[in-house]
């Protein structure tokens, strides 16, 4: 059976364009991905790596995805799902306040670039020791944060994505533009 290809609907096209057309800061390098097929008629997706003085510190996705029909649960017809990780230093990842520090980085970040623009937002936070043993043993414990989040999109999608950087880049540690860290304090 042949597959039909169908043309985007043009909210969906113009969501594209503004994710794509969004920049982000020097230390966040951002990719096209390939995006999932199944979870709606229409998806997209960006990657990004986060550097901080030259080393890879966390990594992200964006997926925009789009239903004409809707979805009840989206409470729209468009929706946003990431996926960031962070590598972090053991000692923090013991913090019990970090899952929701790491909520506040998304929802923070969403408020100010959207002002609030944004419906049925759910998602983890999750936070991992590694502990490694025998041949590895000497390469110590790693630490990483997780954060999985959706909300459904309202207004312009250049502002999702500033808040999506900006999320990233606190998540990664970086300080906020403008601001330049203390040498050796992270």
């Amino acid at each position: 059976m042949p597959t039909t290809l169908r043309t985007p609907p043009e909210v969906f096209s113009r969501g594209v364009e503004a994710l794509r057309a969004t920049e982000a800061r020097r230390e966040i390098s951002i990719e096209e991905i390939g995006a999932p097929a199944r979870l709606a008629p229409f998806a997209f997706a960006l990657g990004a790596t986060v550097l901080r003085d030259g080393d890879e510190v966390a990594t992200g996705r964006l997926i925009l995805l789009h239903d004409p029909a809707g979805h009840e649960a989206w409470q729209g017809t468009t929706r946003l799902v990431t996926y960031v990780t962070a590598d972090l230093e053991p000692e923090l990842a013991t913090d019990p306040l970090l899952p929701q520090v790491g909520w506040s980085w998304l929802v923070d970040a969403l408020d100010t670039y959207t002002g609030k623009g944004y419906l049925a937002i759910g998602g983890t936070v999750t936070q991992t020791i590694s502990t490694r043993f025998g041949d590895l043993a000497a390469d110590g414990a790693d630490a990483d944060l997780e954060i999985r989040a959706s909300w459904s999109p309202q207004g312009g999608l250049e502002d999702h994505m500033r808040a999506w950087c900006a999320m990233l880049a606190s998540t990664a540690g970086l300080p906020p533009e403008g601001v330049t860290a203390l040498p050796g304090r992270h």
